[in-house]
């Protein structure tokens, strides 16, 4: 297989248990475990800005309602995503994309986006995505496209095709592996409950890297390690150190 420039470990969603998810100021607190990596989702604004929410829905985290797809990247900015965590982070903004890849820059940090487009947007947000990843991340390590959506991912291909691209998976659905092979690659990230010797020996055979989600305990990190996977995601950046 070729080299392998990620960490094994990434922290998700920045730091995203102990402060805000999907916020700099996660991905600050992430940083200052020693985390070098880490995993963000990302969607588009009505506008089409590329920002980084996990749900369908402003509601959990953020001051807002609704689907983020209705609202102009002007109506966002103004929310509070960080209240809902916890009262120090109140008035934390959604951030967009671009200040996400000045921090990672600016720290040495690599990056798994998981474009995770609202419904209905599936290809377009994996091209933005994708063009706004080649773009900010010029001369350096790219981020690593990943989605559920084999839609998003063929946007990325389309719009940037030499970006590196992974499937996620949270069931091996039938036909996967074609999928993943029409999609050209670089790794598969399944639930960790999926992840076993043999998925990741055969993984390693196609010439794919083998990274899990989410394992914060320590017995599972410790055996999937063993087995030979090569990222873990996982929210305990405060236990386990990269």
């Amino acid at each position: 297989m070729k080299p392998w420039p990620y960490p094994l470990w990434l922290a998700h969603r920045g730091a995203g248990k102990l402060a805000p998810e999907n916020t700099l100021a996660a991905f600050r607190v992430g940083a200052g475990f020693g985390y070098r990596a880490f995993e963000c989702d990302v969607k588009l604004s009505k506008d089409g800005e590329a920002f980084l929410l996990h749900d369908d829905t402003l509601d959990r985290t953020t001051s807002g309602q609704g689907s983020p797809a209705e609202a102009d990247w002007a109506e966002l900015a103004r929310l509070d995503a960080g209240g809902w965590h916890s009262p120090p982070y109140a008035a934390e903004p959604l951030p967009r994309l671009d200040q996400i890849a000045a921090f990672c820059r600016a720290n040495g940090c690599a990056l798994n986006i998981e474009i995770k487009p609202c419904p209905g947007f599936e290809r377009l947000t994996g091209e933005v995505a994708a063009r706004e990843a080649q773009q900010l991340w010029q001369g350096a390590l790219p981020p690593l496209l990943s989605s559920f959506k084999p839609e998003a991912l063929e946007g990325a291909k389309a719009a940037e095709p030499q970006l590196p691209r992974a499937l996620l998976l949270d069931k091996l659905w039938d036909g996967w592996p074609e999928v993943a092979e029409a999609l050209d690659v670089v790794a598969v990230i399944t639930n960790w409950r999926l992840m076993d010797a043999a998925l990741i020996q055969r993984l390693h055979g196609k010439g794919w890297r083998a990274l899990v989600y989410t394992v914060n305990d320590a017995d599972v990190a410790q055996r999937l390690i063993a087995d030979g996977v090569d990222g873990v995601i996982t929210d305990r950046v405060d236990f386990f150190t990269p």
